[in-house]
């Protein structure tokens, strides 16, 4: 469907206009819900956030657009989902315990 905008009046393109960024929004907010569905009120997450190091930490809280996440060190960190990955525990299992085997391929 192609729209020709030259033959718009003001009115038209304002309301165009809204109804993108409408759109936008809720592709957007569409995509973030998707991305927190990997994860679980309790997982185990890191994140790198800039200007810090890695933080690991649970995920405690959804959000509209973020997680909630509480740092081992205590400070809670609203992030967005797509920055989040599965933390692995030194005892080689993922966040739900569950068992991560490593394959070499060689």
């Amino acid at each position: 469907m192609k729209i020709d905008i030259d033959k718009l009046t003001e009115n038209e393109l304002i309301d165009l206009n809204n109804r993108v960024v409408a759109r936008l929004r809720f592709l957007n907010q569409m995509r973030a819900h998707s991305q927190m569905l990997d994860f679980r009120i309790g997982d185990r997450v890191t994140f790198h956030p800039e200007g810090h190091p890695p933080l690991f930490g649970i995920v405690t809280r959804y959000n509209r657009k973020t997680v909630t996440v509480i740092t081992n060190g205590g400070q809670h960190w609203n992030v967005a989902p797509g920055l989040l990955r599965k933390a692995v525990s030194t005892d080689g299992t993922d966040s739900n315990n569950t068992k991560v085997i490593q394959i070499r391929r060689e």
